[in-house]
């Protein structure tokens, strides 16, 4: 048989593979580690792009572990979500590269192999995480993201790291054992842990109609703390900015995508229950929260000096985009919600590893004591301003699609306010963004940064790469468009109303 038959199950297994033998590598050769961890994501990375590919041309890929019948054993099913696969490795093996002298410089040496074992764990976490088509399998992939994630934020030196590390896993775990007990009520009505079944079988239960309520608000619940929707989000400022900056990129890019790729699941499972359960009451009270969230998490962020604590704050404002477009359950503003998902990561990933190449090179990581960086660090000020333009959503960048596409399906809906606030937050986002150019362009200058004094180039090549992504995605947003009107239209044509 084909080997390429096999790509679903060996995109979560590599990873997992290369990470647990990281540390016996490390044990013998430390400076290997990278390479380890670079050839293991490259691999997922090919792979991702190969069931892409194989998805756009024939439709979503059903994969059952051990030849049993998906009712009873173990699906992957690879779909138009799950194209989150290529985003979540190809961002993951640019942060990987970057981190080759910064973490050698941040962290204790004898942390290297664990740092990239724990990372390459984190990937892995996610990506089976959207690939699976099991209940139970989503929650253990979740787990192994979770936990990997926490320890990323304290692996650094400063006690501050452990105490940001702490209250991520306090929320984590509310919100895990929510998930959990979702899960619980949904098997006891259905009998199983397929995806597919259960979304077959819930129509059908007629009798247990209050408990598969009770299961859908926890998983709304569970996946609003893993996705930061206020005022859930207070765990994510702390563990954000503290983190390494390629785990601030990771966590700010990829992981909080995991609790929106998460209600979109749930979105899947609930599609043919309409008729039994009333869920737009909910779905528009997260669509308040959401909407509460892209100005509260921009008004925060205008009054930080902190660079990554100003980029965290970012972080939380955009979430509210996306869950904005999710609730609406219109065409345009579940398309610009999806889409937002894989640019906002490109964007987010860009924006921290800047910042990170910035601390890395200045020691300074405070606005106030940046002033003239665009001289000293003229490449990475340049992309980092792309990223500017890209998060506000100037056109022609990535960033300008999706928030017209949630703007125009907030209108179509007849609910203007929520295209009121995504104009506030807008204003707020350029705003506190404006700041980081007025401080690198048109400030005085530091003596110290009248030389030039670039980022490595393994610091430089990702970020010049994001850079480029995010402004051939602009014009060229034709081709993300062509993959994700398929699922927007799929979640739509049996939407739960």
């Amino acid at each position: 048989m084909n080997i390429t038959h096999h790509f679903p199950i060996l995109l979560d297994m590599v990873p997992i593979a290369a990470a647990c033998t990281m540390l016996i590598i490390g044990k013998f050769r430390r400076e290997w580690c990278y390479y380890w961890a670079l050839f293991a994501i490259s691999i997922c990375t090919v792979m991702s792009a190969g069931l892409v590919w194989e998805v756009y041309k024939t439709g979503p890929i059903s994969y059952v572990v051990g030849s049993w019948e998906r009712w009873f054993g173990i699906e992957i099913y690879f779909d138009h979500i799950s194209a989150c696969t290529l985003l979540i490795s190809g961002l993951g093996l640019l942060i990987i590269i970057f981190s080759k002298h910064y973490i050698a410089k941040e962290i204790d040496e004898r942390k290297i192999p664990v740092y990239y074992s724990l990372i390459l764990l984190n990937l892995a976490g996610m990506l089976g995480f959207v690939i699976t088509g099991d209940l139970f399998n989503l929650f253990v992939m979740m787990e192994i993201l979770s936990l990997s994630g926490y320890a990323l934020v304290a692996i650094g030196e400063e006690r501050i790291a452990q105490l940001a590390a702490f209250k991520y896993l306090v929320l984590g775990a509310v919100s895990s054992l929510s998930i959990l007990m979702a899960i619980g009520f949904l098997y006891s009505i259905t009998g199983s842990l397929n995806m597919h079944e259960i979304a077959l079988y819930l129509p059908r239960a007629k009798d247990h109609i209050p408990v598969a309520i009770a299961a859908f608000a926890l998983f709304i619940m569970g996946f609003s703390v893993k996705a930061a929707l206020f005022p859930l989000h207070i765990w994510l400022p702390d563990a954000h900015s503290i983190a390494p900056s390629p785990v601030s990129a990771l966590l700010s890019g990829l992981v909080v995508k995991i609790g929106i790729c998460g209600l979109l699941r749930l979105l899947f499972i609930y599609r043919y229950v309409g008729g039994l359960i009333n869920v737009e009451p909910v779905l528009n009270i997260i669509a308040w929260l959401a909407a509460i969230t892209i100005v509260m998490g921009a008004f925060f962020a205008v009054f930080q000096d902190d660079i990554k604590m100003m980029l965290a704050y970012s972080t939380v404002s955009n979430i509210g985009y996306i869950f904005l477009g999710l609730c609406l359950v219109q065409s345009n503003a579940l398309i610009g919600g999806i889409v937002h998902i894989f640019n906002h990561a490109i964007i987010k990933v860009l924006l921290f590893l800047c910042a990170g190449a910035i601390i890395y090179q200045t020691g300074c990581r405070r606005l106030s004591d940046l002033h003239g960086v665009g001289r000293k660090m003229p490449i990475t000020m340049a992309c980092m301003s792309i990223g500017v333009l890209s998060i506000v959503g100037i056109p022609p960048t990535n960033g300008f699609i999706c928030k017209w596409f949630i703007a125009i399906g907030a209108m179509d809906a007849k609910k203007p306010l929520f295209a009121a606030a995504l104009l506030f937050g807008a204003l707020f986002i350029f705003a506190y963004y404006i700041k980081i150019l007025n401080a690198a362009y048109f400030k005085k200058p530091r003596a110290e940064f009248e030389k030039r004094d670039e980022a490595p180039m393994t610091m430089l090549v990702p970020i010049v790469l994001l850079a480029i992504a995010c402004l051939a995605l602009g014009v060229g947003a034709y081709f993300p468009l062509a993959f994700i009107k398929p699922a927007a239209k799929s979640l739509l044509s049996t939407a739960i109303r």
